[in-house]
């Protein structure tokens, strides 16, 4: 890990010699990163863990909290992820810009165009994350890189971006994804990402703030909750949905048992807590490959 993480930052700083100020745009990256990360997990978990910690424990998913070394856990990975985010925001809003499809000029496509791109942007992340996620948990590659996310088996907003550096890097390629599809604006990619992190967040809340019967209605039923990927978190199968839950429906991998934790956790009635088993003891009889 810490091999790589040397290997990425000195590629960066060795090609900053030749053009002056890639060090400069890695720092700024990674300030804009981390400042997103810090305050919408920080905020957030002070809120929920402390503020309302009382008033939110009726629509708290698993009724335990995580203890001090699982945020601790959390934070040190993230930081890392938010290294490796620095350095491929770097690579293809810098390196690579000029062989990307961005464009400056908001006016080049018309603002109608532009606020497209944001629908576009939340489908290819969805399915992007979506079939990344499910490689992820194929026996073989689960225990050496996913299994450092799945050892918050209870998330917390801590966890959004606790990635062993191998998955950091397929998080952030999405980036690139974008960068070189449709044409894009810069400030669209920005505003995106600020969504991005909000959302991760209260995905890894561990409450549900959503209104109750949600996963019921004809449009509310489409869009992920809490509920479902804390499941996800607590079981290790199922719910792999990013924004959605249209994959999951679409390819039969949505949990069976959702709907009822759904609605247990927004009448303030979720189950009590019951002991997972080690993620390391589940590999590779329970986590299965792609198909579970």
């Amino acid at each position: 890990m810490t091999c790589l993480l040397t290997f990425i930052t000195l590629s960066v700083l060795a090609y900053s010699k030749t053009t002056g100020n890639l060090l400069f745009h890695w720092q700024e990256e990674l300030i804009h990163t981390g400042t997103r990360y810090f305050i919408a997990a920080g905020v957030v978990f002070f809120l929920f863990y402390v503020v309302l910690r009382k008033v939110m424990l009726p629509r708290k998913v698993q009724q335990a909290f995580p203890k001090m070394k699982d945020y601790r856990r959390d934070i040190f990975y993230s930081a890392i992820s938010m290294c490796i985010f620095a350095t491929i925001g770097v690579i293809t809003f810098t390196i690579l810009r000029p062989y990307t499809n961005m464009y400056d000029d908001i006016d080049k496509y018309g603002k109608v165009y532009y606020y497209f791109t944001f629908i576009w942007m939340f489908f290819l992340h969805d399915a992007y994350f979506y079939w990344t996620h499910r490689v992820m948990h194929h026996p073989k590659i689960f225990k050496h890189v996913h299994l450092i996310h799945h050892k918050s088996t209870n998330p917390s907003p801590w966890t959004a971006y606790a990635f062993h550096p191998l998955e950091a890097v397929m998080e952030a390629l999405i980036v690139t994804v974008i960068a070189f599809t449709l044409p894009v604006h810069p400030t669209a990619v920005m505003i995106y990402m600020l969504f991005q992190i909000g959302y991760n967040v209260y995905g890894h809340l561990g409450f549900e703030i959503m209104p109750k019967n949600m996963n019921r209605h004809w449009l509310g039923k489409w869009f992920n909750t809490s509920v479902a990927h804390n499941m996800h978190h607590k079981y290790f199968v199922k719910n792999y949905g990013l924004w959605t839950t249209l994959w999951d429906r679409m390819m039969g991998t949505m949990h069976v048992k959702y709907d009822e934790m759904y609605e247990k956790t927004t009448n303030g009635s979720s189950e009590t807590p019951v002991i997972t088993p080690n993620p390391q003891e589940l590999i590779p009889a329970e986590i299965n490959c792609i198909g579970t």
